[in-house]
């Protein structure tokens, strides 16, 4: 019989959690979300996009073995779609058949119950029979007043309806919110979180990351695009850097087209899968083009060499 998943781990545990969900952390990454778990509070990620924020909710939902309820935020959402909505048409219908069948008055109670009540993702992670993690996406694309809103929900953790009078949740859910820096946050909601900002990953992380997505992946040729994308993302002025979803994708393009290593061609054929704004495509061909990054991977492959040799002369490089 499996053992069924626990409801509290330890920081070794969430660490081996996280590597065996093929998720490279680091040890403040790890501390935070641990912390972040230990206190019961949401949990505010902050970064680019693709550096892995989504991601994390994704993975603790399958190391708790829970539900993942999502709340994608936009401009404009409000808290019909974000709480609940009343299901009009049903209740409608309850009130005709009533009608029809010439059975007792309905009173308010009849029409306005939890049968007709549309569960929007924070009224379900509230009702919730199991601690689900609750990922609520983009927070920086709605309005300051949709932020005040979610004071009470953070907070408390409970929902005032009008109907039916005050739901506190059942279990606290697992809160991560994720933010792309579009506009700055209330200090309110930053005080009501644990915070943990993820930059871009260095050329070590993000070879673990390749080989840990991608085992067919080379080490050569992991080590070539990791070197190629963090060039790219630091020597050029882009209106998008590449995501690490991206390097990924462009990982796997390029073993479909059975590569173990770069060169001028590949990279030129494959820019796509990395840059998708024309005016970053034409950037990367005036400033630096395949050739460019070609030479400027290997220029940075060939000290990487020359410090081993270094080193293995005898020559300290402290590594």
């Amino acid at each position: 019989m499996d053992t069924p998943p626990k409801t509290e781990l330890t920081m070794a545990e969430l660490r081996n959690a996280f590597e065996a969900q093929g998720y490279i952390s680091d040890k403040e990454l790890l501390t935070t979300v641990y912390l972040a778990l230990k206190l019961e509070k949401p949990l505010l990620i902050e970064g680019a996009p693709g550096v892995g924020k989504t991601e994390i909710a994704k993975v603790l939902s399958k190391v708790f073995n829970t539900e993942l309820i999502r709340l994608q935020c936009y401009e404009g959402l409000d808290e019909n779609k974000a709480l609940y909505e009343w299901n009009y048409q049903r209740q409608l219908i309850k009130i005709q058949m009533s009608k029809n069948s010439n059975c007792h008055e309905l009173s308010e109670h009849d029409v306005f119950s939890t049968d007709y009540l549309m569960e929007r993702p924070l009224l379900k992670a509230i009702m919730a029979e199991k601690r689900p993690v609750l990922l609520i996406d983009e927070i920086d694309k709605t309005d300051e007043e949709f932020e005040a809103f979610l004071f009470e929900i953070l907070s408390d953790f409970q929902i005032s309806i009008p109907e039916l009078g005050t739901i506190m949740a059942k279990h606290i859910p697992i809160v991560v919110l994720t933010s792309n820096n579009d506009r700055e946050l209330s200090e309110g909601l930053r005080r009501r979180c644990v915070y943990l900002y993820i930059d871009y990953p260095t050329i070590e992380k993000e070879i673990n990351i390749i080989r840990s997505k991608i085992p067919e992946a080379t080490e050569k040729l992991a080590l070539q695009i990791a070197t190629a994308v963090n060039y790219l993302r630091n020597n050029l002025t882009l209106n998008k850097q590449p995501s690490i979803a991206e390097t990924l994708d462009w990982t796997r393009s390029l073993i479909a087209m059975h590569a173990d290593h770069l060169d001028s061609t590949l990279v030129k054929q494959t820019m796509g899968l990395l840059l998708k704004h024309r005016d970053d495509l034409s950037a990367f061909h005036k400033n630096l083009g395949a050739e460019g990054l070609y030479a400027a991977v290997k220029q940075a492959a060939d000290t990487v060499s020359g410090t081993c040799s270094n080193c293995h002369s005898g020559t300290s490089c402290g590594g």
